[in-house]
């Protein structure tokens, strides 16, 4: 079996990208990855997309069973996001490092992908964060 590629469950998934991680690079470069990926523009289109609050992406992307990849650690924080995370049964992947580029966010996606799909196969609510090469459990 050495070289076979071995498909991850994620890619039977979708995988909701939240506006703080961009509109192009992040979400351009996971669909180049056979990822089915929607976008705040996508669901909302853009200038409402633009304006819905986070509680209610959540709940949203949370009520469709779809992963939600953001870069907004406050969400793990700030009490009512929390608890939409938890009424809804979300299953949260955040890059919690602010300073990051689109790029480095596309690759700490990509890189640590085996490791988002195992985490996903399990129920929400939880959110992890997304280091560089490893992911971490944040909440609960």
């Amino acid at each position: 079996m050495t070289g076979e590629h071995i498909p991850l469950r994620i890619h039977q998934e979708t995988i909701f990208v939240d506006r703080s991680l961009g509109a192009a690079i992040v979400p351009d470069g996971l669909r180049a990855a056979g990822l089915t990926i929607k976008t705040m523009r996508d669901v909302y289109g853009e200038a409402p997309g633009a304006a819905t609050a986070d509680v209610d992406w959540i709940a949203m992307a949370g009520d469709r069973g779809w992963i939600m990849f953001h870069k907004d650690a406050r969400i793990r924080r700030n009490e009512r996001e929390r608890q939409a995370v938890t009424e809804h049964a979300g299953r949260m992947f955040c890059i919690t490092n602010a300073n990051t580029t689109g790029a480095d966010n596309l690759h700490r996606f990509l890189r640590c992908l085996a490791a988002i799909d195992r985490a996903a196969a399990h129920p929400g609510p939880f959110i992890y964060g997304v280091d560089a090469t490893s992911i971490r459990k944040l909440f609960p």
